[in-house]
């Protein structure tokens, strides 16, 4: 339980700071550099605690230089199409001229977007295995160990201490 609560408290800052590289390009768009080191922070602190970002916010940082990728501000935006008519939405850095190319298909989901990816779903339908497996502790006739068979088994196992003189 404390581990959830350091995750969701990290998410924050990761929030906070993808936020604030937005914020810091819609008030200045030169202002690209304090951006790109907020974008930086958050994949830094991303690896560091192994936590996964959103598909929607990878999309929007540079890969190769951390920038953050706004159409028309640090980044340019075109639509391409192959022979077999698949679309494709190609973004430039205007920082270091990397690529990303992403793929524009209207009936595309994303995994994560699908329902058999949500936990609460899940859980709700399923009982769980709880309820379907006998305990590991019981015994061959299928009644439960009690407090009173369990402490003689034990005397049988481990023998008291011998008293120290």
């Amino acid at each position: 339980m404390a581990g959830h609560l350091k995750d969701k408290e990290a998410y924050q800052r990761l929030n906070y700071l993808y936020q604030a590289a937005h914020c810091v390009l819609s008030q200045n768009p030169e202002n690209v550099e304090l951006a790109r080191f907020y974008c930086f922070t958050q994949k830094t602190i991303a690896k560091r605690l192994v936590l996964r970002q959103d598909p929607s916010v990878k999309r929007t940082l540079c890969k190769k230089c951390c920038s953050l990728l706004v159409p028309g501000v640090t980044a340019t935006s075109r639509q391409r199409r192959k022979k077999n008519k698949t679309r494709f939405t190609v973004l430039r850095c205007l920082s270091c001229r990397q690529t990303k190319t992403l793929l524009n298909n209207p009936e595309h989901c994303l995994w994560v977007d699908r329902p058999e990816a949500r936990l609460e779903q899940k859980m709700q339908s399923d009982p769980g295995p709880s309820s379907k497996v006998l305990p590991k502790d019981t015994k061959g006739d299928g009644s439960l160990p009690t407090k009173s068979n369990m402490g003689a088994s034990r005397k049988q196992q481990f023998p008291p201490p011998e008293p120290k003189i």
